[in-house]
């Protein structure tokens, strides 16, 4: 896989890899990763309140006319 990025992106990854002492592939692994883990607990949350919020839709709704 090639990564193409510009000057100032590169320069990103040199001082984020140097601050860390990483490489700056693992930096992109660990970056990968977390984005994965975020966008999968955003998935999770989704899920639950989808089933959660119809169950006290009269509730919430009273508490939002209060």
């Amino acid at each position: 896989m090639t990564l193409r990025l510009s000057d100032e992106e590169n320069h990103h990854l040199d001082e984020l890899a140097a601050v860390e002492g990483r490489s700056k592939q693992e930096i992109m692994r660990l970056a990968l990763a977390d984005r994965w883990a975020r966008l999968h607990k955003e998935q999770q949350l989704a899920e639950v309140l989808s089933r959660v919020l119809p169950r006290y839709k009269g509730l919430l709704d009273r508490i939002g006319t209060a």
